[in-house]
C-alpha cells in the first residue's frame, strides 16, 4: 500500500526571494521553535557549476518520526535520518528538493519532492511550489488495515508540518522583502 499525495501553493513573492526564504527555513532560532518537528540539519555537500549554473547541495535532516506512538515503540526508535539533495537552476529559475529517509528503510519509505518555479501568470511577482510525497508501509503490506493506517497517520503529519513549513517560508519572504526596502531606502 502507498499513501501519495500532492499540494500546490502560491506565493505572492518573486522566485528569488521564495527560494532564500528556502535555505533560511531551518537556520533561524524562532523557525527552529516552530518546526519542532526538524532536530538537525547539517549540510554534506554544496556544489556551484558555473557553466550549468546550478548548485546542487546535499543535507542532513533528522527529525522526529512522523508516525503514531505505538510504532516508535515497535520499532524502538522515535527519530528518523533523510537525506536532502536540492538542484538550483539560475538559468531556469528552478529549485528541486528530493527528501527521502535513510533509516527505518525496512519499515517506511518515505519520498517528498519540492519545487519552487517563477508562476506562469506572473513570473517576476510570484511563485508556484509543487510538493508531491509518497509513504509505503513496507513489512506491514500483509495487514494492509494497519498498513493504511500507518501511512494515514504519517500523510496527516506531513500535511500539518508542510502547512507549519509554508508559514515559516511566508514570514521569512515578508522579512526578506521589509529588508529590501530597508535597504533601497539607505541607497
Amino acid at each position: 500500500m502507498v499513501k501519495a499525495y500532492t499540494q500546490e501553493y502560491i506565493y505572492k513573492h518573486p522566485w528569488e526571494r521564495v527560494t532564500s526564504a528556502s535555505w533560511r527555513k531551518f537556520t533561524d532560532h524562532e523557525n527552529r521553535r516552530i518546526l519542532d518537528h526538524i532536530l538537525e540539519v547539517d549540510t554534506l555537500s554544496c556544489k556551484f557549476d558555473p557553466k550549468s549554473q546550478k548548485l546542487c547541495t546535499t543535507r542532513a535532516v533528522t527529525l522526529h518520526f512522523p508516525g503514531p506512538w505505538f510504532i516508535r515503540k515497535i520499532i524502538g526508535q522515535d527519530i528518523c535520518h533523510c537525506i536532502e539533495s536540492t538542484t538550483v537552476d539560475a538559468r531556469s529559475r528552478s529549485m528541486q528538493l528530493i527528501s527521502r529517509n535513510v533509516c527505518l528503510q525496512n519499515f517506511i519509505e518515505v519520498e517528498e519532492k519540492i519545487r519552487y518555479d517563477p508562476h506562469p501568470d506572473n513570473p517576476n511577482g510570484w511563485t508556484i511550489c509543487r510538493q508531491e510525497t509518497s509513504i509505503h508501509m513496507k513489512p506491514l503490506s500483509a495487514l494492509a488495515s494497519i498498513a493504511e493506517m500507518v501511512e494515514q497517520r504519517c500523510a496527516e503529519k506531513v500535511v500539518k508540518n508542510s502547512a507549519t513549513g509554508r508559514e515559516v517560508m511566508e514570514r521569512i519572504c515578508k522579512y526578506l522583502e521589509a529588508e529590501s526596502r530597508e535597504i533601497a531606502l539607505e541607497s
